[in-house]
């Protein structure tokens, strides 16, 4: 079946309900590269350095790494609904608080707070929108992978237009549009049947001793320290101003959303799901290089250019995270997610630290060779990973857990 086919099952035709989780989380999504074009001026309007401003991140992504072990602790236990109602309302409290932030410190705090109910949402409505979608998982991958890339082109862009104000405005904005999603999801999504088991806190832990699950954890967390340096270092290396800068991440995110719901499909289709992923990684190891080293206009056609191979990379490691194990999705995403977000913790704070104690390329190298040893990952351990590429079946929805979730 052709998931773009606008039939019965196919991407467009799917419940208010899936809708509703789906524009939630585009802004939710939104919220990361939201900060992309205005971190000079937040450095510049709380005299901060690049290192500190890049806390931004890192406070985000290493409560979203740690929150991914409760997330399914507290959904099992309170339900789907009111997990995204819980983790948009933190994302509104939160955002709005940024906005008000004297200092880099405070809003390095807030940040934290918002990558807690940035965890909640996103975790939950993967397994929301994978089981209540019409056409099985294969159409729910690729709308929540769409929901994905529209979040990260629109944020820069979003960042640029209200960030040209004020870098406060940004803020404010996400805070407003989280709190239309909390409308949504309470107008549209019904109450979700708990689980019958509970999850607990070590559970995702646990589904990461299987081999093929901890394989791609471990190449998805060496990409992600790609993905990341590019994502939070390479606005400083621009320099340039906010709308030329949101701009620029704008097509970045419009390539990463286009080759991660319409090339990557086609690429795993005819060459494999593995051959894709250990290519692109390599592909994306060569880009940033060259970003780090060639002209002005180099690094800009570069930093767009790396949205393509983000793109296949995210779509064919959610594959694996939900079908390489018989964990329950929700139970493998989650312990996936806290690997790999660690790293995405880790590259905002020491790329301008490497910066710092070497030169401006350096970043750069560190980020090819991760992105080389994610490839090898996938190469040393392919039979761990092997799995039908097709595997993501509509029967497994309700045999692994995520069927729990559906109305």
């Amino acid at each position: 079946m052709d998931p773009f086919d606008a039939g019965a099952g196919g991407i467009l035709r799917q419940p208010k309900a899936v809708w509703a989780t789906a524009g939630a989380s585009v802004v939710a999504f939104m919220g990361i590269g939201l900060v992309d074009p205005i971190l000079p001026s937040i450095a510049q309007g709380l005299h901060a350095t690049a290192s500190q401003v890049s806390l931004l991140f890192t406070s985000y992504f290493l409560i979203t790494a740690v929150a991914m072990l409760l997330t399914g602790f507290v959904s099992s236990r309170i339900g789907g609904r009111r997990t995204l109602l819980l983790g948009l309302a933190f994302v509104v409290v939160f955002a709005g608080l940024a906005g008000t932030s004297g200092s880099v410190g405070q809003l390095v705090g807030f940040r934290a707070g918002w990558g807690l109910g940035n965890a909640l949402f996103v975790s939950t409505a993967l397994a929301v929108i994978v089981g209540a979608a019409a056409g099985g998982s294969a159409a729910a991958i690729l709308l929540y992978e769409s929901a994905l890339g529209l979040g990260m082109a629109c944020g820069p862009l979003l960042g640029a237009v209200l960030g040209n104000v004020s870098w406060r405005y940004p803020f404010f904005g996400t805070a407003t549009l989280m709190a239309i999603g909390f409308l949504c999801i309470t107008a549209f999504l019904k109450e979700q049947p708990k689980p019958a088991r509970k999850t607990s806190v070590l559970d995702p832990l646990k589904a990461l001793g299987h081999g093929g699950l901890a394989s791609a954890a471990v190449s998805a967390f060496f990409y992600n320290y790609t993905f990341f340096t590019v994502l939070a270092f390479t606005p400083f290396v621009l320099n340039m101003t906010p709308y030329r800068s949101g701009a620029v991440f704008f097509a970045w995110g419009v390539l990463l959303a286009v080759f991660s719901v319409i090339v990557a499909p086609r690429l795993q289709a005819r060459f494999g799901s593995l051959k894709v992923l250990g290519g692109s990684l390599v592909l994306l190891a060569a880009d940033v290089l060259v970003l780090g080293y060639g002209g002005h206009t180099a690094a800009v056609v570069c930093t767009v250019l790396s949205g393509a191979f983000i793109g296949v990379n995210n779509t064919v490691y959610t594959e694996l995270a939900l079908g390489v194990s018989d964990a329950p999705r929700p139970v493998a995403s989650a312990g996936y997610n806290f690997v790999r977000w660690f790293a995405a913790a880790a590259a905002p704070y020491f790329a301008p630290k490497i910066e710092e104690w070497t030169d401006i390329h350096v970043p750069f190298v560190v980020a090819a060779v991760t992105a080389v040893l994610g490839a090898l990952v996938v190469v040393v351990r392919r039979r761990a990973l092997t799995h039908d590429a097709e595997e993501l079946q509509p029967r497994h929805a309700t045999e692994d857990g995520v069927g729990v979730f559906a109305n």
